[in-house]
């Protein structure tokens, strides 16, 4: 009754004031917040958690519900922004360990929590892929796999999550675009000149070579060289010539007992092209995102889609002769123009600039991907990073994939621009829709539309914590710099200091 006579003391011009300094307070506060600026199902709400990081891509929690982000360190080579592991906590970040003060390569990648240890994937002193785990408080550093060759490129090892078969699992990406490297990764070839992508089991080669300018050389424009699939740069193939698989294979998925990490390493899928995430569902299916190919290189590859997969132990899935949607290139529809091709050759015989398959199917034991494997198809170039499977408490998305589609590098990529991604998609696995959930309103970074850390950039990772909200790593801003090549650097430039950790919640 008190609080009835109080509040009815108020004049009516009174209340017309403090009415208006609400209003413009309530105004003034919506230009920065990112529900003004985003796409979002009615009934969830977006908010920053923590800003100013540099070049996160993934987080994860521990027994006690506390959150940790790891930052790269940069990009596919490493930046001098440092690598580390830090805690989140109340919009804060305090670090637990500086990991390029160990001697961890960057980029670190994936990041993930088992038995008071972070597990990290990175590359080695001699570049190639590598898993270590670190204890809790960053006391100590064990290099527990390693020798991954293809990581030297600019598909390094990227996801790494606990299973729920108590078996650790990691994604690999392989060397060069399509299975021949090529001027397009000069910087990488120039570390590691013997580069080349590695199968998962035995093959035979169609013994086709393509031809590039050999950068090497002093006379780069008028000197070129023939490459094989499957072989380093400058190194031609022959008709029926047999590559031996390892167990360190680049375009796979690979399951380890982190207690032996050596000792039990074995190949769950292969044949697929840069796998970035890693997920399962309450049944105990696997699914992965995957980046398709690029305009690039050698051997390009005008494909349609990224793809999301179910992941089905023991199958080849297609890579480097199909497509993401698990067609075979052969189809015209890949093809590029001329321009952009290489010229092919076969014990010497020109064979034209026709894509075709590299690899003799017969003769290797491989049968034609099982579509059905498909679980959802990206737009070409959106770059499907990080997944995971929402819980019950998320009503009709519950069971459904969330994937983080990091965006394209365009024109790096493919001269054809055309600005994909920087968004969150949902999938349902029964209509197998790639579907958006949470997009910047333009449909641009936040960085191209005057906005730069109020709304999404370049979202890598997103998983759901234990208080059942969903987390977003967002890595922040990549230009394209041409320049770099000149410097014997990828031509990408990394913007330190714009990374930040976005939660969705429900109303």
């Amino acid at each position: 009754m008190k609080k009835n006579n109080f509040c009815s003391s108020y004049s009516l011009s009174t209340a017309l004031v403090f009415f208006a300094a609400a209003f413009i307070f309530s105004a003034c506060q919506k230009t920065d917040d990112p529900n003004s600026f985003v796409n979002l199902p009615q009934g969830y709400t977006l908010e920053k958690v923590v800003d100013g990081l540099n070049f996160p891509t993934a987080i994860t929690w521990d027994e006690d519900k506390n959150m940790y982000v790891v930052e790269a360190g940069g990009g596919f080579l490493p930046e001098p922004s440092p690598a580390r592991i830090l805690k989140v906590n109340e919009g804060q970040t305090s670090e637990i360990v500086n990991l390029s003060s160990q001697n961890v390569v960057a980029p670190v990648v994936g990041l993930t929590y088992h038995n008071n240890a972070f597990y990290i994937t990175h590359r080695a002193a001699d570049q190639t892929g590598a898993v270590s785990r670190v204890l809790k408080n960053g006391s100590s550093i064990q290099q527990i796999l390693s020798g991954f060759f293809d990581s030297g490129s600019e598909h390094p090892l990227n996801d790494v999550r606990m299973g729920p078969d108590g078996r650790m699992y990691l994604a690999t990406g392989p060397a060069g675009n399509a299975g021949v490297v090529g001027p397009d990764i000069a910087p990488f070839i120039g570390r590691k000149p013997d580069l080349h992508t590695t199968s998962a089991q035995d093959l035979v080669l169609l013994g086709k070579n393509f031809k590039s300018e050999d950068f090497r050389t002093k006379d780069k424009f008028e000197d070129s060289v023939l490459t094989g699939a499957y072989m380093p740069f400058g190194t031609p193939s022959t008709p029926g010539q047999i590559i031996r698989g390892t167990n360190k294979p680049g375009g796979a998925i690979v399951s380890f007992d982190p207690a032996n990490a050596e000792g039990t390493l074995e190949t769950v899928a292969s044949g697929l092209r840069n796998v970035i995430g890693l997920t399962w569902n309450k049944k105990g299916e696997m699914y992965a995102a995957v980046n398709s190919y690029d305009v690039r290189g050698p051997r390009p590859v005008k494909d349609l889609f990224d793809a999301t997969y179910m992941i089905k132990k023991g199958t080849w899935y297609g890579f480097p002769d199909y497509s993401a949607s698990l067609e075979p290139l052969t189809d015209s529809k890949f093809e590029v123009e001329d321009k952009l091709q290489a010229e092919v050759f076969v014990n010497g015989v020109s064979q034209g600039k026709n894509l075709g398959f590299v690899i003799d199917h017969a003769a290797s034991g491989l049968a034609a991907p099982d579509k059905s494997l498909i679980a959802g198809l990206h737009p070409f170039h959106s770059s499907p990073s990080l997944l995971d499977v929402a819980p019950d408490g998320w009503g009709m998305y519950a069971g459904h994939l969330f994937v983080a589609e990091w965006g394209d590098l365009t024109p790096a990529t493919d001269p054809a621009i055309t600005r994909v991604g920087y968004r969150i998609v949902q999938i349902d696995p029964n209509t197998k829709q790639v579907v958006p959930f949470l997009s910047n309103i333009s449909g641009l970074p936040g960085s191209e539309q005057g906005k730069a850390g109020k709304v999404l950039e370049r979202p890598f990772d997103v998983k759901f914590g234990p208080d059942g909200a969903m987390y977003i790593v967002d890595y922040g801003q990549v230009k394209i710099n041409e320049a770099r090549k000149a410097q014997d650097r990828e031509p990408y430039e990394y913007i330190p200091g714009t990374g930040v950790i976005w939660k969705v919640t429900k109303e």
